[in-house]
């Protein structure tokens, strides 16, 4: 474990090792430690791929007390060594004008694309990070059959809940912006609401998300349960 500045507001974590699911649940476990240890002056803490940005208050403690801080919490056992983890159970409509790149993700795999959204849904894919935009979900997991280089020119407009895959990953666009995944599909759930300030996130990292097939049907009904605040994602806790 490596521990360095980040100008003169935050440090950086780095853990050893490949990134992987073990290496992940060491990192949430570090975090549950931060958490239980209410380290007087940290705002927050960003956990990544392979390491964790905790940001401070430098007026109300120094670079050096919390360094002794996180050195001390690192040798420190927590009681409960268990990571909780939540499974969502996310809603997707695949292919047609949502999924305009399903086909391509077909042809590139030499696999139908009916086969696609099979294996799309098959595994409980990790949040390894939060990433680009708010509440943007870095899923690992994906099955090789469906690695797909991003699009040669990425589009400048992708809409709010595209699922799309990106070489070995795959993940879901929180809010329109530009982008060059390729999109199979589309989630009517809200990934990121501003105006909940305790929990304006769907996902966290560490969670885990298994993705379902749905018709159109569907997808318009829960949009109008999402209005009005009444689809409530299905979840279930694992260890």
């Amino acid at each position: 474990m490596k521990i360095t500045a980040m100008g003169d507001s935050a440090i950086k974590i780095e853990f050893d090792g490949e990134v992987t699911p073990t290496l992940n649940k060491k990192i949430q476990l570090f975090c549950l430690k931060l958490e239980k240890a209410a380290i007087h002056g940290v705002i927050e803490w960003v956990p990544a791929f392979n390491s964790i940005a905790i940001y401070y208050d430098p007026t109300k403690i120094l670079f050096k007390e919390l360094m002794k801080e996180l050195e001390w919490i690192s040798l420190k056992p927590l009681e409960q060594k268990v990571v909780t983890q939540r499974l969502l159970h996310v809603p997707v409509l695949y292919g047609g004008e949502v999924g305009s790149d399903l086909e391509r993700v077909a042809r590139y795999n030499e696999i139908s694309s009916e086969m696609v959204i099979t294996l799309h849904q098959e595994p409980d894919y990790l949040v390894y990070m939060m990433g680009f935009l708010p509440g943007f979900p870095y899923l690992g997991g994906l099955p090789t059959k469906l690695a797909t280089p991003r699009l040669e020119e990425p589009r400048s407009n992708t809409f709010a809940g595209a699922v799309g895959i990106a070489h070995e990953q795959t993940g879901i666009y929180p809010l329109a912006s530009p982008g060059g995944w390729n999109i199979i599909g589309r989630t009517p759930i809200r990934l990121f609401n501003p105006n909940y300030e305790q929990d304006a996130f769907q996902f966290k990292a560490g969670d885990l998300i298994r993705f379902y097939q749905i018709t159109e049907k569907e997808y318009d009904n829960i949009v109008k349960q999402m209005g009005n605040g009444t689809f409530k994602v299905k979840q279930e806790q694992k260890k």
